[in-house]
């Protein structure tokens, strides 16, 4: 069976491997998902990711949970645009999460970017997630 939403699944799973505590999270890989990572690693809200060759021309990204004081880092993380409801927005009107401490992930034309890396650049996009 087809996954509808791929991009929300992988947020499901580090929400649930955050809340178990686990220091490693499984993801099945696509260049979408590891767009979205880099940002995170940028924005220091996980280590950082490693691919895992599963051979038959399959690949898991495997996300490197981080941890402050044996509290995880993310707080809250929310998907905002869904397959049945896109969400889009300017450079201008790019929502700020939890007044400017959070962190909104944006597919652009340039690339997936963070809010104030796409306010930096003066583009908008689709608004993929909100972390904090």
């Amino acid at each position: 069976m087809t996954m509808s939403d791929p991009l929300g699944d992988m947020l499901t799973r580090i929400r649930n491997g955050l809340r178990a505590g686990k220091k490693t999270i499984r993801v099945p890989a696509s260049k979408h998902k590891v767009s979205v990572l880099d940002a995170m690693v940028r924005g220091g809200y996980i280590r950082g990711y490693n691919m895992v060759d599963l051979g038959n021309n399959k690949k898991d990204i495997e996300i490197e949970a981080k941890y402050d004081e044996g509290m995880p880092v993310i707080r809250e993380i929310k998907r905002v645009s869904k397959p049945g409801r896109r969400v889009y927005h300017s450079s201008n009107d790019l929502p700020r999460f939890h007044s400017g401490l959070g962190m909104t992930i944006v597919s652009t034309p340039r690339g997936v970017l963070a809010d104030h890396e796409a306010r930096e650049q003066n583009v908008g996009g689709e608004v993929i997630c909100q972390i904090f």
